[in-house]
């Protein structure tokens, strides 16, 4: 194909939208499933009611699994 045609063109942004797609369900399924099994692991504290209540250090701390969850995926995507 030539890369100057729009048809290569229209051929490489669907490319990536397709991996945008699939970098976006992977980022969802891994943080889901990281937050699942951090919830199924500290069964001491519920960590949503904390929050509601205003509870900084437990946000911090899901935030914190999220981004590193996050690069993770991000890096093997």
């Amino acid at each position: 194909m030539d890369p100057f045609s729009w048809s290569y063109t229209i051929a490489m942004y669907l490319k990536g939208i397709g991996w945008a797609i699939v970098a976006s369900l992977g980022f969802s399924f891994g943080v889901g499933l990281a937050i699942k099994v951090f919830d199924w692991l500290s069964t001491d504290i519920n960590e949503w009611e904390e929050i509601k209540k205003g509870n900084m250090g437990v946000a911090l701390i899901l935030v914190a699994l999220i981004v590193m969850v996050g690069l993770l995926v991000h890096k093997v995507i």
